[in-house]
Parts: structure tokens; C-alpha cells; sequence
């Protein structure tokens, strides 16, 4: 019997409506309590400007990293019905308000780009919601393709407005 592999991934995580700290925080929670996957590093929560749409709430976002058992399509998979669970409804509305968001940013070294699956997450590399917590969590990270998340975070524009709150 051989061991399961764990492979290294990194979650951002947002939420702009139904209480989006406890959003953010139940998310984080689900995930850690996932049979396949444990949560090892996470950010400090910042509220962000959204991207999309202004006539709509601030987000909360955090970034966390974790070990997985589950392969990059089971992943998203999952955090697709982690988002599902709390409440999220998928309307097609790019940018738009949201329960919980969990995107899936990058999966150990792995480089992907079909229908159903994109890695890594496309945009990461002008998102400061994204950039500044996970930078705040291992800024040495090499994303794929890209450069080190050090970098990428201090080329990011600081639009829209964020902040650190916790």
C-alpha cells in the first residue's frame, strides 16, 4: 500500500454578502475540515474595493495555503461545493456579489489551461485582494509561469482599495 500524496495549493478566498468575515472564516473552516486537504498557512482578512460592479459591498479576502490529496479537478470540485453549501448561486454575472468565493489559484507546479480549468488562476497577476495576503503568507512561492509572489505583489497596483483589517 502506498501513501497518499499530498500536493501543495493555494485558495483565495472572498465573500461581500451574509456576514463575509464569518463567510470567509466558515469557508476556511471547511476546508481545514476536509478529509483530503488541511489548511497550513492563512492571511489576515482584508476588505477590498470590488473589482466588478461598484454599486455593490466591500469584499473580505484572505488567502490560504494547503496540502490536498485530491487532484486540481477534485479541488475545484470541491471547493465548488463548499461554496454551494453556504449559499453561493451561480447567476453568470462575472465580478458580482457573492457569499463565498473560493478560487482555486494554483496547484503545486501544475500549468493548465481548458474548458473547465485554468491554472494558474487567470488575472492573479494584477489582483492586489489576491497578491497582498498571499505575499503576507509565502512570498517566496514560485507561481507558474509568472515570477514569485513577492514579485507579482509589488507590481500590483494598489486599485482597487484594500486594507488589512484582522
Amino acid at each position: 500500500m502506498t501513501a497518499a500524496r499530498w500536493w501543495p495549493a493555494y485558495i483565495g478566498v472572498g465573500s461581500n454578502l451574509d456576514s463575509p468575515v464569518d463567510q470567509v472564516e466558515q469557508g476556511i473552516s471547511a476546508l481545514d475540515s476536509h478529509p483530503d486537504a488541511m489548511v497550513v498557512l492563512k492571511s489576515s482578512l482584508y476588505r477590498s474595493a470590488p473589482l466588478g460592479p461598484a454599486d455593490q459591498p466591500d469584499f473580505i479576502n484572505a488567502v490560504v495555503g494547503l496540502l490536498t490529496t485530491l487532484d486540481a479537478r477534485a479541488l475545484l470540485s470541491t471547493l465548488q461545493s463548499i461554496e454551494t453549501l453556504q449559499g453561493r448561486t451561480r447567476t453568470g454575472e462575472r465580478w458580482g456579489p457573492r457569499s463565498l468565493d473560493l478560487d482555486l489559484l494554483s496547484y503545486a507546479d501544475l500549468v493548465v489551461d481548458d474548458a473547465e480549468l485554468t491554472l494558474p488562476h487567470p488575472g492573479i497577476a494584477e489582483r492586489n485582494f489576491v497578491l497582498l495576503p498571499w505575499a503576507a503568507i509565502t512570498p517566496a512561492y514560485p507561481v507558474p509561469g509568472l515570477a514569485t509572489v513577492e514579485v507579482l505583489a509589488g507590481r500590483v497596483s494598489q486599485e482597487p482599495r484594500i486594507e488589512r483589517i484582522a
